[in-house]
């Protein structure tokens, strides 16, 4: 899912409602809870929101319509310890005024916000221990390779848009500025990347915008061009300030972004001399509390490691005992010559999310009498042959709060070698994955008029948790295609199988790696086990989890925590469980960490 970036944090409580509070004792008297409560996250949602306006575009869509009119800007870290010291102090203010606040006295919905906040800030206030642990610029998900996505991806509704866009691009260079200050100090602090990463950062920031690719042809410009000419033809601008606008697009790129990546490239040459051995978060000062920290952000469980560990080593073998018995009954499936024959047919990409949508309507809830999704258009892009190398298999661009009309799955051709991975991968990005939560998760807490400032709450391991339990669903709904072929139903469940086992002993891997200190040997002896013994694979493998600490949790955690949660609601609500139900469940209670699902259980059942 689109898109989360680094910045710096401002979780800054709004003066005028602390001066409220602190200097008028008897401010709650004159004012109820629930008042106090709506002000509170209203100013919250803005004051988070006014300083960042490449978040605000991909949020909402018409942001004056919510208040917001300042001029267009990208935060800029100074690196002032007064500054990381001014947060600290917000998010504890934060956090003070919502003690103040009873949930006895707000509406459900509210009272729920109340707690999911609160969680939420108080994570926020523990990361503020380990200010220079975080990594902006990790080779598999840094700002190097997310920022120019983010411009390409950037949508022009109107005039306004490509102007905040072309400010925003003249500010790019002062951002990443920012950024590479931060680099600096976390290298002094004996905190900078491995060697390794450094090189493929230097390498990506020297062939995603070198300084003689905009010719013309460079998807930032191809991009820009395409959104204009849409808005010269719909007449929202005139040809000629269409081309007025490329060229500026042009020359921004060449005189601002292009010089930020060589310098970006050039500062992490010179800093590679703080570089350091390839190693988990274990080998640093602090990287086990910082882990402990991270994996339970990331995941939204609040489970300690050792009984993570266990859900993971359970799930393991329950997946590995089920595909040997598999194995054994189908052993055909083992034959690459045969299962090329058993790939699923699909019609076309499109087809196949056509076909998932009218699939999961029998278990999956809509929210309203009639079917809202219906008229959603579904874009599917293909990622630049450019960014390939340096893009995930597929992302869900994530559609803003007051604008669903067209959704985007942008798909990375690259990596699709069989039908079976596009359905899958399809029904993660698409129905039921993010796409379908993102637009019931919206819809539903419109109608029940949830204070914004839940859109900006995220979590990670909710989110990819379901889009990952979606991509399982579809493997059933493949062998339901497959019902009068049992070897090709057979393979497919075989693939799932395989597919959670490398998950799932990823996830141990990375625990392994970043918490028990597990050495580049020992991980090579695990992943023998599964069959991964060339050297080359063992070597990425490693890279990745040393670069990407808690990435597999996320997704892999994030989906066992929701198969835990069927499973209490089974016990829970016994002869009024149904997936239908528990679906609805997860998509009207969540976004959420998974220790808030778990106490809303009782009350659903009860509901």
């Amino acid at each position: 899912m689109k898109y989360h970036f680094f910045r710096q944090k401002k979780y800054l409580v709004p003066v005028m409602l602390l001066l409220l509070v602190l200097l008028a004792g008897s401010f709650l008297v004159f004012r109820s809870d629930s008042l106090l409560f709506r002000l509170y996250s209203s100013k919250l949602f803005h004051t988070e929101l006014s300083g960042n306006t490449l978040t605000l575009h991909y949020l909402i869509a018409d942001p004056s319509t919510y208040g917001f009119n300042e001029d267009p800007v990208l935060p800029v870290y100074t690196g002032a310890e007064e500054d990381r010291e001014k947060e600290t102090t917000s998010l504890k203010n934060a956090l003070s005024v919502l003690s103040r606040i009873s949930t006895d006295h707000l509406s459900s919905e509210d009272a729920y916000t109340c707690l999911l906040t609160e969680r939420y800030l108080q994570s926020q206030l523990k990361a503020t221990a380990f200010p220079y642990y975080p990594e902006p610029f990790s080779p598999g998900s840094g700002i190097q390779n997310s920022f120019p996505s983010l411009l390409a991806d950037y949508a022009f509704r109107s005039r306004k848009d490509v102007e905040d866009y072309l400010s925003l691009l003249e500010q790019s260079g002062d951002y990443l500025d920012g950024l590479l200050l931060y680099e600096k100090e976390k290298a002094e602090a004996g905190l900078f990347m491995s060697h390794a990463a450094a090189d493929k950062v230097i390498k990506q920031c020297s062939t995603i915008l070198p300084e003689d690719a905009l010719d013309g042809s460079h998807f930032l410009q191809k991009t820009f061009e395409e959104k204009v000419s849409l808005l010269v033809k719909d007449g929202s601008i005139s040809e000629e300030d269409g081309k007025v606008f490329c060229a500026r697009n042009d020359s921004l790129l060449q005189s601002v972004l292009a010089p930020a990546y060589v310098k970006m490239a050039d500062t992490f040459t010179s800093f590679r001399k703080y570089g350091h051995t390839p190693a988990g978060l274990s080998s640093l000062p602090d990287g086990k509390a910082y882990y402990e920290y991270l994996l339970s952000a990331t995941t939204g469980s609040n489970r300690p490691i050792s009984e993570t560990k266990l859900l993971l080593y359970e799930d393991y073998e329950n997946n590995y005992n089920a595909l040997i018995s598999l194995l054994t009954k189908y052993p055909e499936i083992g034959d690459s010559e045969l299962t090329a024959s058993l790939d699923l047919s699909l019609s076309s990409a499109s087809g196949a999310l056509k076909q998932l949508h009218e699939r999961i309507q029998k278990d999956f809830p809509v929210p309203c009498a009639s079917d809202p999704l219906s008229p959603v258009s579904v874009v599917l892009k293909t990622v630049p042959s450019s960014m390939e190398e340096y893009t995930s298999p597929a992302y869900y661009l994530i559609s803003p709060i007051d604008d669903w009309s067209t959704q985007t799955i942008c798909l990375n051709r690259s990596n699709f070698h069989d039908n079976l991975s596009l359905y899958t991968t399809l029904a993660h990005e698409g129905y039921p994955g993010h796409l379908y939560q993102t637009i019931y998760s919206r819809q539903y807490l419109g109608k029940m008029e949830t204070p914004a400032l839940r859109y900006l709450l995220h979590y990670g391991g909710y989110t990819e948790g379901w889009a990952y339990y979606a991509e399982n669903l579809s493997y059933d709904y493949a062998r339901e295609m497959a019902v009068h072929n049992p070897h090709a139903a057979a393979y497919y469940e075989a693939c799932r199988l395989n597919r959670n086992l490398h998950l799932g002993l990823y996830s141990l891997l990375d625990i392994a790696i970043h918490y028990d200190g597990a050495s580049k040997e020992q991980v090579a002896g695990i992943l023998k086990t599964i069959g991964i013994t060339d050297p080359s694979s063992v070597d990425s493998v490693y890279a990745y989890l040393t670069e990407e600490p808690c990435s597999y949790p996320k997704y892999y955690v994030g989906y066992l925590e929701i198969l835990k949660l069927k499973e209490e609601a089974m016990v829970l609500w016994e002869k009024d469980f149904s997936l239908y139900r528990f679906h609805q469940f997860l998509l009207e209670k969540g976004p959420a960490d998974f220790q808030s699902l778990r106490e809303m259980l009782p009350l659903y059942a009860a509901s």
